[in-house]
């Protein structure tokens, strides 16, 4: 009986041991969860630190050095990108290809003077958490997106020449002057001050029409995220 007895104690603590081996690395597991939810679709956490994983290594910042404000940001930059995202569906434009996004990772590439080098760059990468994989996709939807905006919203943007003298006359004379440079003639600039004038008139356009988007949108975000109280915000 005692033998029994001992053989099962045995097995017990056998048993016990494996699980309590296991408790560590159960408690070391990341649980995901829904920090935003957009008509139904949800955005996570991991998109949420993956997004600013891939803003601060395109700035030379580490995710840490993101205020509050910064990260809130970020994630309203992510609910914009799944509303423009269901308006891409039904929309008509070229799509970025892949060697257009491996022109732009270039261009990151060079604010890390260890990313000359494959194994360099993977090092870079893991810095900030991120794969390849992860970068070539934020670049691609990007520039997607800012495709839609301009298939959307340039057409409709039209600058006129007086426009174009009153922002000379009011506006970049002054500054010339100021900055100590010699004269540049009206006809020298306008194009230069037709495209400032039509991207302004873009972002003014953009921020119009995601301000439409969401007030026709079902955006819930955890309260925790951006004030006190308890439950779910929704806008």
């Amino acid at each position: 009986m005692n033998k029994v007895r001992t053989k099962t104690t045995a097995m017990v603590t056998a048993a016990l041991a494996m699980l309590l081996a296991f408790l560590p690395a159960a408690r070391a597991e990341v649980i995901d969860r829904i920090v935003a939810t957009v008509n139904g679709h949800i955005i996570l956490q991991s998109d949420w630190d993956d997004a600013l994983g891939y803003e601060a290594l395109l700035n030379g910042r580490t995710p840490g050095q993101f205020t509050d404000d910064e990260r809130r940001a970020v994630l309203d930059r992510l609910i914009d990108q799944e509303l423009l995202g269901e308006q891409m569906k039904a929309a008509s434009f070229q799509h970025a290809s892949e060697a257009e996004a491996g022109a732009r990772i270039a261009e990151a590439r060079k604010l890390y003077p260890e990313a000359v080098t494959a194994r360099g760059w993977q090092s870079v990468l893991g810095r900030f958490r991120l794969e390849e994989k992860d970068v070539v996709a934020h670049v691609l939807q990007q520039i997607d997106l800012m495709r839609l905006v301009d298939a959307h919203l340039r057409p409709a943007v039209q600058i006129d020449s007086k426009t174009i003298e009153a922002y000379y006359r009011e506006k970049f004379v002054p500054q010339l002057k100021q900055s100590g440079a010699g004269e540049v003639s009206l006809a020298d600039v306008s194009g230069k001050i037709r495209e400032l004038l039509t991207e302004e008139k873009v972002n003014e356009l953009m921020a119009s029409w995601l301000q439409t988007l969401r007030s026709e949108s079902k955006v819930s975000v955890p309260i925790a995220l951006g004030s006190t109280g308890e439950g779910e915000q929704t806008r």
